[in-house]
């Protein structure tokens, strides 16, 4: 009876390469043949800004807000799309990277990680419009604060574990359930409106139990933390917890799903 050799498992270090080959392939292709290239990373977020701070402020008011209002709109928009680039992107790329997967041992789970780590990238370069729009917004008394430096740490391994966990579940979702990429974007809109991105929820006046509902929504802590630390308001260590709790919940509901799905994922794509 031959003997089936077992093949070696791929290293680490190997692993890292691919990730971050797959990370730069993401990025590249994603403004190919476009004029202005990477710098749509920094417009986009901008643009998207100047339409929901004129619609939402000219149009709807903006009182009771607290805080300077398109610094308000445009932290919303990034940390909100920060998590809505990975998980869309991250959706397809078991099936889009088919040859790859059957041709190769790379590990399953590298393909939708590195499209959340091409979204960081993006983040990254949202942030440098934030910065821009703060700085031109400090006649109108915007300050910079030294706890602005929270949102890295402890504040962005939360919200990537979140999104991580999300692109996990998704992607091994999606190679059996092919539907799923056009009821998340709707759910995704649904979501969005849900998210106080250019509203406060206590401006709403909604009655307290509504209100509390709202509230177990995970990205209104995120985006909370995130104003708040931008604000030179140190986010309680409540905060903190709620952040990692949800991150580190849907990262693990998200990786069980994954590792029960994926012996049989090459059979589906």
């Amino acid at each position: 009876m031959q003997k089936k050799i077992k093949a070696n498992p791929i290293s680490a270090r190997k692993v890292a390469v691919i990730l971050w080959s797959l990370v730069k392939k993401n990025t590249k292709n994603q403004y190919r043949r476009s004029f202005l290239g990477i710098l749509w990373t920094v417009l986009n977020p901008l643009l998207n800004m100047f339409v929901m701070a004129f619609v939402f402020s000219r149009i709807f008011g903006r009182s009771g807000i607290g805080m300077d209002y398109p610094v308000y709109v445009l932290s919303g928009n990034i940390v909100f799309g920060f998590m809505r680039t990975a998980t869309v992107t991250a959706m397809p790329s078991l099936v889009g990277n088919y040859d790859l997967i059957t041709k190769t041992r790379t590990p399953y789970a590298v393909f939708p990680l590195s499209n959340v780590f091409t979204a960081l990238v993006n983040f990254g370069f949202s942030l440098i419009a934030l910065i821009v729009v703060m700085i031109v917004r400090i006649p109108a008394g915007v300050r910079f604060h030294w706890s602005g430096m929270m949102i890295f740490l402890p504040w962005l391994p939360s919200v990537f574990l979140f999104s991580a966990g999300l692109a996990l579940l998704l992607s091994a979702v999606y190679v059996r359930f092919r539907d799923l990429k056009h009821i998340y974007n709707v759910l995704l809109t649904l979501w969005m409106y849900l998210t106080p991105i250019f509203y406060s929820v206590e401006t709403l006046h909604l009655p307290e139990k509504y209100s509390l509902v709202m509230k177990l929504n995970p990205m209104y802590h995120y985006l909370k933390y995130f104003r708040d630390a931008i604000s030179g308001i140190v986010p309680s260590w409540r905060e903190t917890l709620i952040c990692y709790a949800a991150g580190i919940v849907v990262f693990g509901i998200g990786l069980l799903v994954f590792r029960i799905l994926k012996k049989k994922l090459v059979f589906y794509i």
